[in-house]
């Protein structure tokens, strides 16, 4: 299960640099001054070469979940994990995550298998041993309730009766392996008297083991086991965990000698999970994470993240309530593969830390995709590009998702490079965009057609914090590669002891042109919210709030603006706005800095091939360019992401063969009033609120269309119609009451103030008039909550508790909605509620009965549409 990870050694001291490195992020990054470029690593792709239909098993999750609606549902099933490994029903290892609560949201976000890890029943870590007669009482009650609640799909969930048994109850082998052999049968024998057609995963152990494996396998296929239908003790799915950085290197050797050995005991191959992977510095990292996944799709295998950090934020890639850090965009491209793969040779390929790779083309959309990571230089040299396919000319689009920290939003990956180019015998050598091995690649392949695509990049240049002028600040390393269990940082480098009055970290920056700038801050606050002041060129130009992280390395990334002419100037982050009092919570970690040029109001734009497809719908691919054919069921679904709460224009451009309705669907609410008017080209657009992270978007035509563009532009404007109001303005009842913040608080509450004590009794309320404009209709409810609520016994997974609000409207419905823990007490983060209001003006009420509930800083009420238009 969950490894304990390697201790930490203390921090060490390293030189400071005396002047920022600055890289440019277009088409290459910038080599430092004097250093030779890197010299690219030859990425082979064989697209003639087919290696099986896309498994997609690769980014299955141990404890991804942990409440429902822990993580959002467009996060999960924008990931689409094949399979999630959970507690068992009731299990007392971890206060959530058990298989049966999060069971619903994981099948309708698409997922196949719950694996139930059905020692997690127990309360210690390692399980605590009473005799394998208390085990078999508690495997009997889990097995039966999951069969009486979940009658219809109870095969839907795998059994794993012992979790790392080398480690735990049987780790002498030489002693105990009779005893772990006949508890495998007792434990199986139960499981099947239940259950007759239980699968079971097995033997599950921390690594590969070969001799204990040939042992088990030899034992249960010539032992007869009761309720089997082979006659045999052999498990189902055979496990074993990957853990450490070797396995990168390992893996395929494990894998091949493992059906080596089924072949030499005469075992009929077994789906394989390998049900836990990866250490912390993978988590979150794109070009970590690829090497792994190109392993378990080469392999045609399921296989699990580790559970290192706490449940419900799949495995470090959820970051707040909906939102995606950069390694979330690697799931779901990779969820998004279609077709069949194809054969990949990286250049070194089983060598940890190296550029890996995932290929696949679906002949259907006409569509070539590699997915690509692991080196900061790269080539591709692809073959097998059929002309039948793709024709003799085709449009190229590499898109890129960087780190973004664990809790940093990452935004929809922007197209980094584009051209169009012509096929010499199926052939095609490309050299990506560099300079950043923590970033992954999508490379699209597509016969050209329309416009020739362009790369949509702004101008942007990084800074890693290391590199600055540090004034009472210090460089501390976090070698990664020597410890893969420290959390990732950029550079394997970051910037501590902020905590003078007089620390800074100053750098410089070149801009090219007048106008506005966001900077991108990677920093970790210890487990409470902070300020740093920034100043340009020597003047104090704003206090940036931080939120609360969960340490000092699990980073998260914040974003301001600044506005700064073309030229030299000088950044600096201190600790203190006058020079002599630190500002509250400043003792924060810096890793890096990011400045990107704001070249207009935020747009997302969401093409064909951007789109997920089901029940009939279809790529078309003509000379004005790709679309989405649509009609009757046929549906298109897109994930798109906002950077902040408030009122988007979303645009459908289409082609229709008919005047019809548009059916589309943000996060399953439909937006009324879409349609197209009459025959050919048109555009649909409606004004609506999203909620700052990732909404899914599903849309139907009920009459044939072909779809080319959907998009979204931010509508700033248009928040001045959101209600806002103070938590502490409303009527308080019960335990319910105003705490003030102190003096010192780093806290980002507004208002000076929070509403504390909702919540455990019916009477302990917070009750909040609406306006009188806001009648009965379809509405959004964010509500800037605080929840730091854990358990502390575990050895070392942080156990974060949820919280809950029932959330009712006077004369009207009600409804309940979970806060997943946010580090601190007095950290906000807003969290969204689609609401339906019945009434014309009832008060709405927050509480909990049946538990305590979060604080609350403020709400705001928006409606969810503001109005639609249809233009033919």
């Amino acid at each position: 299960m969950q490894h304990k990870p390697t201790g930490r050694g203390p921090r060490r001291a390293v030189a400071v640099g005396l002047a920022a490195a600055l890289a440019a992020t277009g088409l290459l990054s910038a080599a430092a001054p004097g250093a030779a470029a890197p010299a690219a690593e030859v990425v082979a792709v064989d697209f003639a070469q087919r290696t099986g239909a896309v498994h997609g098993g690769a980014t299955g999750m141990l404890y991804g979940l942990s409440d429902p609606g822990v993580p959002g549902s467009a996060l999960l099933a924008g990931a689409r994990p094949r399979t999630v490994a959970q507690k068992a029903p009731d299990g007392q290892q971890h206060p959530n995550g058990d298989a049966l609560v999060v069971a619903d949201d994981f099948f309708t976000a698409g997922g196949a298998d719950v694996v139930i890890y059905m020692q997690d029943i127990y309360a210690k870590w390692p399980y605590e041993n009473l005799g394998i007669a208390d085990y078999l009482s508690k495997v009997d009650t889990m097995v039966r309730k999951v069969v009486q609640q979940r009658p219809r799909d109870k095969g839907r969930f795998v059994w794993v009766p012992f979790n790392e048994p080398d480690l735990i109850w049987y780790q002498d082998w030489g002693t105990q392996r009779q005893k772990f052999l006949d508890d495998w049968k007792l434990v199986f024998e139960r499981i099947r008297s239940i259950d007759p057609d239980a699968r079971i995963v097995g033997p599950n152990e921390a690594g590969y083991n070969p001799g204990r494996l040939r042992d088990f396998l030899t034992w249960t296929k010539n032992t007869r086991c009761a309720g089997d239908r082979e006659g045999d003790c052999l498990p189902d799915i055979m496990a074993w965990h990957e853990l450490n950085r070797g396995s990168l290197a390992n893996y395929r050797g494990h894998f091949a000698r493992y059906r080596q050995l089924e072949r030499e005991l005469g075992i009929s191959p077994r789906p394989i999970n390998i049900d836990e992977y990866g250490n912390r510095r993978d988590m979150s990292v794109p070009g970590q994470l690829i090497q792994w996944i190109s392993m378990f799709e080469d392999t045609k295998v399921d296989a699990d993240m580790a559970y290192w950090t706490y449940a419900g934020n799949l495995d470090d890639h959820a970051v707040r309530t909906r939102r995606a850090n950069g390694g979330w965009w690697l799931l779901k491209w990779y969820a998004d593969l279609t077709g069949q793969t194809a054969l990949v040779r990286p250049p070194r390929p089983n060598v940890a830390d190296t550029a890996q790779a995932v290929a696949a083309v679906d002949e259907s959309a006409r569509r070539a995709t590699v997915l690509l990571g692991g080196s900061d230089s790269a080539r591709l040299e692809l073959t097998g590009l059929d002309s039948r396919i793709f024709g003799r000319t085709v449009d190229v689009q590499v898109s890129r998702t960087g780190w973004t920290g664990y809790e940093g939003d990452a935004g929809a990956p922007p197209v980094v490079a584009a051209r169009r180019a012509n096929l010499d015998g199926g052939k095609l050598s490309l050299d990506l965009p560099g300079g950043d091995v923590m970033a992954a690649y999508r490379v699209l392949i597509t016969p050209a057609a329309g416009a020739e695509p362009k790369a949509e990049v702004p101008w942007s240049a990084s800074v890693e914090a290391e590199s600055a002028t540090l004034t009472s600040a210090q460089v501390h390393t976090q070698d990664t590669t020597a410890d893969p269990q420290l959390y990732a940082t950029s550079g394997k480098r970051d910037v501590g002891a902020m905590n003078r009055p007089g620390s800074a970290v100053t750098f410089p920056v070149t801009v090219p042109r007048d106008g506005l700038y966001r900077l991108g801050i990677y920093q970790g606050a210890n487990r409470a919210p902070g300020r740093h002041a920034l100043f340009v060129d020597g003047a104090l130009n704003q206090v940036v709030q931080y939120s609360a992280n969960l340490g000092w390395t699990y980073r998260g990334r914040t974003d301001v603006q600044l506005r700064l002419t073309a030229g030299t100037h000088q950044l600096s982050l201190r600790t203190s706005a006058d020079g002599r009092e630190p500002l509250p919570g400043s003792d924060i970690t810096l890793d890096k800095f990011d400045l990107t040029e704001v070249t207009g109001p935020a747009r997302g734009r969401y093409l064909p091939d951007d789109a997920r497809l089901t029940d009939g719908a279809r790529l078309q691919r003509a000379a004005g360019g790709p679309a989405v054919t649509l009609g009757g069921r046929a549906k298109a679904t897109y994930f798109v992401a906002t950077a902040e709460d408030g009122y988007q224009d979303l645009a459908l451009t289409y082609q229709a063969g008919q005047a019809g309705t548009l059916d589309v669907r943000i996060d399953g609410r439909a937006v009324p009033g879409l349609r197209a008017e009459r025959a050919g080209e048109g555009t649909s657009r409606a004004r609506v609120y999203l909620p700052a992270g990732i909404s899914r978007i599903e849309v139907t035509a009920a009459a044939e269309l072909n779809l080319r563009e959907l998009s979204t532009t931010r509508a700033a404007n248009a928040d001045s119609q959101v209600h806002v109001a103070e938590a502490e303005q409303g009527k308080l009842s019960g335990t319910a009451k105003v705490t003030g913040l102190p003096a010192g608080s780093g806290s980002n509450a507004t208002g000076g103030g929070y509403v504390s004590g909702l919540g455990a009794g019916a009477g302990n309320t917070l009750t909040l008039n609406r306006p009188s404009q806001f009648g009965p209709g379809e509405y959004v409810l964010s509500v800037h909550y605080a929840n730091a609520e854990r358990n502390t016994g575990h050895a070392y997974n942080t156990d974060v508790i949820s919280r809950w609000l029932d959330i009712t409207e006077t004369g009207g419905g009600s409804r309940r909605e979970v806060y997943r823990h946010n580090y601190a007490w007095d950290n906000f983060w807003s969290h969204p509620t689609p609401l339906r209001l019945n009434t014309s003006g009832g008060a709405l009420v927050l509480g909990n009965a049946s538990g305590p509930g979060p604080h609350v800083d403020r709400v705001e009420l928006a409606k969810f549409v503001l109005s639609v238009q249809n233009t033919a």
